[in-house]
Formats: structure tokens, sequence, C-alpha cells
């Protein structure tokens, strides 16, 4: 990049592999440039590109490659990376190999984008893939290669692109990123409360006003340095056991709706005309700014989180992993289907991070052998069932989303690492 510091600015610039573009700002003097990869700031970790290179320096073995892998495929709109890596290998979650497959050419596995169009060539018994990108990418790419921008001293923008290939659809997720919440036996002793409405009404709305109380008095005070104004709202807390051990691991807070803070929690002190001193408290004055259903009294109160932007890259655990299925989320849901989310006995403490991917097994049945005088009770062998992603962790459990299932999943279901 050339720049001419004069009235106006000459820019020659040669846009980058994999990115369909570059957004150019003069304000002040000074030159801001943008790509699709600041727009998608998806991580890549070192593990995910050390197995990347790896795969890259041969190609993945014929026998990884799925049944009926594809020569080519033209991605399109509404793709994710878990969808076009089962299209070419037995096991979607292994999304970095097929990344390593055309490491040369895709240098950020995220940056995949609708009209580019992936072929695969097999060679001495290994696989690789490469990549043609679309006539309007190639278009775009020749005229920016060379191109010399003559700019103003204005502001001149160009949208990023917003359409690069996530890991998987997060639609599916983001009722439950911002529903239920895992909370402990203490958290819940010492969550607030809703205490008393306007006017004595029963149910609530986005929109009314009620009072809430804290145990301690203190949660409900609009403190400036904490600036906690948020709350989310939850009734109900139903507690969580390990199947096998039956230990309490938390408690699943079913989510009500949100509330914010408009006047702290006070006691205030009051003198009569006699002298006496009387003690008044007054609960704290909370609007109800979003509601999944009714609030009413008695529903509990805890501070909302701060929004995290999630990437979803799923890979397999590094270390060995046993776990059970403690709950299926939803009220009176007893088996899981796909797209589904159930809750797990395994947390951070156990190593269990966003992204890990999980095999579901089927309990093998316990029956009598016929072919046995002594008529021996025998168990099967248990079978894979299908995959889970972990998509949020807390210390002891962690939400899953069920990926791909061949029957029902129920709780007590094992699971192990995929392979």
């Amino acid at each position: 990049m050339r720049l001419n510091m004069t009235n106006t600015m000459t820019v020659k610039f040669k846009l980058a592999s994999g990115t369909l573009g570059a957004t150019l700002a003069l304000a002040g003097g000074v030159l801001m440039t943008g790509t699709a990869a600041w727009a998608q700031n998806f991580p890549v970790t070192p593990a995910q590109k050390a197995t990347a290179t790896q795969v890259a320096q041969a190609g993945v073995p014929l026998t990884e490659l799925a049944a009926n892998a594809p020569d080519s495929y033209t991605v399109v709109r509404g793709d994710t990376l878990w969808a076009i890596s089962g299209l070419f290998l037995k096991s979607p979650w292994r999304w970095p190999e097929l990344w390593g497959m055309n490491l040369d050419e895709i240098r950020n596995p995220h940056l995949i984008y609708p009209g580019q169009t992936l072929y695969l060539e097999k060679k001495d018994g290994r696989a690789l893939l490469r990549m043609k990108g679309s006539a309007a990418d190639a278009a775009n790419a020749e005229m920016a290669s060379l191109a010399t921008v003559r700019l103003s001293p204005r502001v001149r923008s160009e949208a990023l692109p917003d359409d690069a290939l996530p890991s998987l659809n997060t639609n599916m997720l983001e009722p439950f990123l911002a529903g239920p919440v895992i909370v402990e036996e203490e958290g819940l002793r010492t969550a607030s409360r809703i205490v008393a409405t306007q006017d004595g009404r029963v149910l609530l709305s986005r929109g009314d006003r009620a009072y809430a109380r804290s145990p301690d008095g203190k949660a409900l005070i609009d403190d400036p340095v904490r600036k906690q104004k948020a709350f989310r709202l939850f009734r109900d807390a139903k507690p969580l056991k390990d199947p096998l051990t039956g230990e309490v691991l938390g408690y699943e807070a079913p989510y009500v709706g949100k509330a914010l803070l408009v006047r702290s929690e006070t006691i205030d002190q009051i003198t009569d005309k006699d002298g006496k001193t009387q003690t008044d408290i007054v609960p704290a004055t909370i609007d109800i700014s979003a509601a999944k259903e009714e609030v009413r009294v008695g529903d509990r109160l805890l501070p909302e989180p701060e929004r995290e932007f999630q990437t979803f890259v799923p890979h397999a655990p590094a270390g060995k992993v046993d776990a059970h299925i403690v709950s299926v989320y939803g009220n009176g849901v007893v088996n899981a289907g796909q797209n589904q989310v159930v809750a797990i006995n395994r947390g951070t403490r156990d190593g269990i991070e966003v992204g890990h991917v999980l095999a579901i097994q089927k309990g093998g049945k316990r029956l009598v052998d016929p072919t046995d005088p002594q008529r021996a009770e025998i168990r099967l062998p248990d079978e894979r069932n299908g995959l889970l992603m972990v998509f949020r962790t807390f210390e002891k459990l962690s939400y899953g989303l069920v990926m791909e299932i061949t029957d029902g999943v129920k709780v007590g279901d094992r699971l192990t690492n995929p392979r």
C-alpha cells in the first residue's frame, strides 16, 4: 500500500486472498482498512491451526471421506462449516481437517462465501480440496488488484460482507443463550424476589411496574460503580442431579423475563410526633422490560450477565470424557430429538469447553440369553446414537445441542469422546 499525503490521497492496494473486498475511510487524515475477517471475528485456535497444517502436508486419507462425497460443491447461502464438512468427511465436526485440505487457499475457514466452489481431488490414497471463487468474487479481486483510488477528504464507506459461513446455525441457540441459567444453592438462596405489584395486580407483562427486595437489602441498589440495572427473572428453579451419584450439581432457573432497576431499595427511619422511631422497609422499584410469560409475585431476580460474542467452533475434547445427560430442557420433556438442548453432568471444573463435540451412546438392553440353559442375564453393548455439541458451560454442568441423532435421547444416556 502506498499513501501520498496531499490534499487528495492516491491509494494502491491489492486484495488478500479469501476476502471479498476492503473498506477505505478517510477522516482527519487517517486511513482505515477493513476486511471481512474483522466483521466475522471468528477465532482459529492454535490446536486447530496445527491440525490443519499437518493435514495440509499430505491431505486426508480416502478412508476418512464420506461415502458419497461429491467431486465438487458450490457454497450456497445458509450453509455452515458443519454441513459442508459433513458432505466431504465422515465426521462433520472435523472441519479443521477439511480446512487443512486447502490451507493455501483458505487462510481462515470462516471466510468461505456463497458462490465459491470446492473441488475434491483424489491422488495416491489421499484427498485434497481446491477452491474456486464465484464470478463476482473474481471480478471484484481483478478490479481491486492494482486499482488506483483517489480519495477526497471525506468519509467513503462500503459495508463489510456479512455472509461468511458460520460453524453452525446459531439462531437455534439464541433462545438458550438468553434464556435458562444455572445457579448454585447459595445463589438461589440469596436471589432477590418480587414482593408486590402496582394496584395489587396478579400478573404482569412488559411495561408493568413491580417492587422487589433482596435478602440482604443491598443487591437492589443503584450503585454507580457496579452499574447493575438489568436483571433476569425466573421461577421454580429445579435441582439438576447427577444420574449416577445423586449429587445436586446446580439449579436450572427457567427464564420468565427481564426487569430494569428504577429505584433502589432503602430503609427509612421515621420519627413520629411522640418521638418514637419507626423503621420502614421500602422495596426497590423495577419495570418489566421483557416477558416470556406472565410475571408474578414470588418470581426471583438474578443480575443479567454480560452478553458475550459467542463463536462455536466444533472440536473434540483433548482428554477423555465420560459424562451423562442430566435433563432435557423444556417443561415435561422426557426425550430429546435433533436440535434440542440437554444438560450434562460435566462443566468447566471437568475441562469441558464451548464447542466440545461428544458422542451420544444408547445404553444396551439387558436381557436373558435364550441359548443358555442357565438363562444367564446379559447386557448388549452401547451403540452410538448421535452427536452433541456443548454451547454453554458452568462449573459443574453444561448445556449441549443435539446435532445428529438416530433415536431418542433420554436422561442418563452416556456421552463419550466422538472417536
